[in-house]
């Protein structure tokens, strides 16, 4: 019987953001495993480079990329950059995001409101606009948004992060639907509660995570790398005619 090639990856060129840790690294390490030349991005340039050392280390191919999707000007020369370099774009990983504050929505902190909007919605619509641009001169692409279970069901004490990620369900639905006819498909990860220094103000505290807990079938913690494989499928040809598609990874928790 002969192996699948619907998951390789083989000379695709991929750009994943927030990739010098958690969820976001494990995504580029298994994309790199699987043939795609890998853009390892985050807003300092030192961790995007260890990661992408560790890639190149195992056999695979990485470049590390600088840019904070909070700055629009970064996103355009970061785009020019890849452009100049690769010529072109095959799949984007909107990964990188924030969230600044934790606290009753009645608390929220003008600043910190701004800073989540600026990243989790306008920096992964831009950076979404600039990928389709590339992809559609090339016979089309993948993007994939990770956005959050928070986006479904609000998150306690997390409310507009809770809100730009409602949105980025929607900014999906609204790419897949206009860029179809260019070959470029739009989806969304939906990640359930996540063992990551992003998420460690849940993941560390006893009574929050029992209290989690208690609402997921699967009653532990998810593992990063237990993320990448749902973005290789979206990312791959084994999800071709997949487009639109809010995938929850999650454990079970919104069942």
């Amino acid at each position: 019987m002969n192996r699948t090639t619907l998951f390789d990856l083989d000379g695709k060129i991929a750009f994943v953001s927030g990739a010098s840790r958690g969820i976001g690294e494990a995504i580029a390490k298994l994309l790199a495993q699987q043939g795609a030349h890998v853009i390892v991005s985050s807003r300092r340039i030192e961790g995007c480079q260890a990661v992408a050392d560790a890639i190149i280390a195992e056999g695979g191919k990485a470049t590390a990329m600088a840019c904070h999707i909070g700055e629009l000007e970064q996103i355009q020369s970061t785009f020019a950059r890849i452009r100049e370099e690769f010529g072109r774009l095959d799949i984007l990983v909107n990964n990188a995001a924030t969230n600044p504050q934790f606290c009753h929505i009645l608390d929220t902190d003008v600043s910190a409101f701004q800073k989540t909007v600026d990243v989790n919605i306008r920096g992964y619509f831009f950076m979404s606009v600039e990928a389709g641009k590339l992809m559609r001169g090339h016979g089309g692409g993948s993007i994939i948004n990770v956005a959050s279970i928070n986006g479904v069901t609000p998150g306690h004490f997390q409310g507009i992060y809770s809100v730009t990620k409602a949105a980025v369900i929607n900014m999906t639905k609204a790419f897949a639907k206009e860029c179809a006819p260019q070959g470029i498909r739009c989806n969304a990860l939906l990640p359930g509660l996540t063992d990551t220094k992003f998420a460690s103000a849940l993941v560390s505290n006893d009574a929050i995570r029992e209290e989690a807990l208690r609402h997921i079938p699967l009653h532990r913690v998810a593992n990063p790398e237990e993320m990448a494989g749902a973005v290789l499928y979206l990312a791959s040809d084994a999800s071709s005619y997949t487009t639109g598609l809010s995938l929850n990874v999650d454990g079970g928790y919104l069942a």
